[in-house]
């Protein structure tokens, strides 16, 4: 192989780059509106040919149609839920719903309510309490839930879980547990089942393609393999890395810190487990279709009404940011769990087209400079933006063309 092709059909537009496999470099790139209403392939292939053809190979990631909408439902909510929620995050999905204890009545509506594409089924460490989870897994199959299942929970009653579920008919994917021990994070299996689960039975169910061949395609959903990328990034810098990607209807935050302890601050230590690398998507920030929501969201957090699309920007990557490094609540009223102490960032990276179109400086000095968001900003960083958009494409390479990932990243690290 001398070249490949990768694609990230987004929901507002698909981009494209060809790349030299044997020099490793970006030789062009291209991005055409993604042809939701109609057939995205359209789109990706209007993209594929803008930089002149498949090449070799052809590397696609989609976040078209939403992404992947998932839900977690774990024993107790400081804990395994919380843990749960940490690795869906990671695995590159849109967490909609987090429940946690024995399901009822009400908590099976807002399940269905919040209507996920996968359900991360969690619950004890292994060799504690199993009871939550097998009776959460008869009360998901009893009630015709057909949403499919990764199952990582209790290691000593997984596959009794598993086939109630089953049973039912009920798509049930087995694997590691998240939370094996308290403290102890887990995310690589469970985001490994997601990812693949993702594959299977999302991207085909979202009717974004006619035929098979779109789903065929699809190798990640974008925020996996950006944070693949970013994870690389974060090694060959040896250092803290924040990348903040703002789209069209989303922001996402990815954070790698350096898993060192004698660093002076890193993620919090506690009972969910600590985990190094993480990400964060906001729906409702965008500067396309998420604009309106943006503008309430910056009202709310007493950021001056955005009146450009650059400033747009801007204030949904401090939004983005405070609720990435802040943490979430499980419930109003509850502690925050879940933040980042990003002071020991080394490298900031913003990502987007109103960035690589010339706003990049701006809303990165904005983000900087948010002293007065409730959370600490990187002491000591500098900051770049991903012009190229490389980073989707060195995730989707990483495996296959190690070297070349590596060789894509320079312009970055530079």
């Amino acid at each position: 192989m001398t070249s490949a092709v990768c694609v990230d059909v987004g929901s507002t537009y698909t981009k494209s780059a060809l790349i030299d496999l044997i020099e490793g470099r970006l030789v062009r790139r291209a991005e055409v509106p993604t042809t939701a209403g109609t057939d995205v392939l359209r789109g990706l292939e209007e993209a594929v040919e803008a930089v002149g053809g498949p090449g070799d190979g052809l590397y696609v990631c989609s976040s078209a149609g939403g992404g992947l909408r998932l839900a977690v439902i774990g024993y107790e909510s400081l804990v395994t839920a919380e843990a749960g929620h940490r690795v869906g995050l990671s695995a590159g999905a849109q967490v909609v719903h987090v429940g946690a204890g024995r399901l009822d009545g009400p908590a099976l509506t807002a399940l269905r309510g919040a209507r996920p594409d996968v359900i991360l089924l969690v619950g004890g460490t292994d060799g504690g309490d199993g009871e939550v989870l097998l009776h959460n897994a008869r009360r998901m199959a009893n009630n015709r839930l057909r949403v499919p299942v990764v199952l990582a929970g209790n290691a000593d009653v997984r596959d009794e879980a598993a086939a109630l579920l089953a049973a039912r008919g009920v798509p049930v994917t087995v694997t590691g547990n998240v939370l094996p021990r308290i403290g102890v994070l887990d995310p690589l299996p469970a985001r490994a089942a997601i990812r693949e689960v993702f594959l299977r039975h999302v991207i085909g169910g979202k009717r974004l393609s006619r035929g098979p061949r779109f789903a065929s395609l699809v190798r990640a959903a974008t925020p996996d393999a950006v944070l693949a990328g970013v994870e690389l990034l974060a090694d060959l810098a040896n250092a803290g890395v924040l990348v903040v990607d703002v789209g069209g209807a989303t922001t996402d935050v990815y954070s790698a810190l350096i898993p060192d302890a004698e660093l002076s601050h890193g993620p919090q230590r506690d009972v969910a487990g600590t985990l190094w690398r993480s990400r964060t998507v906001e729906g409702d920030l965008g500067v396309a279709v998420g604009a309106f929501n943006c503008i309430n969201a910056a009202i709310s957090e007493q950021i001056a009404r955005p009146e450009s699309d650059v400033e747009l920007a801007a204030a949904a990557a401090r939004i983005a940011l405070r609720r990435h490094a802040r943490g979430h609540a499980a419930a109003p009223g509850q502690p925050r769990t879940g933040g980042r102490d990003l002071r020991d960032v080394r490298l900031v990276v913003g990502s987007g087209g109103v960035l690589r179109h010339g706003g990049g400086d701006y809303v990165l000095t904005s983000v900087l400079s948010d002293v007065s968001g409730g959370w600490a900003i990187p002491e000591n960083a500098r900051t770049v933006v991903d012009r190229e958009y490389v980073l989707a494409a060195v995730g989707l390479l990483r495996r296959d063309h190690p070297a070349v990932a590596r060789e894509l990243l320079g312009g970055i690290l530079t």
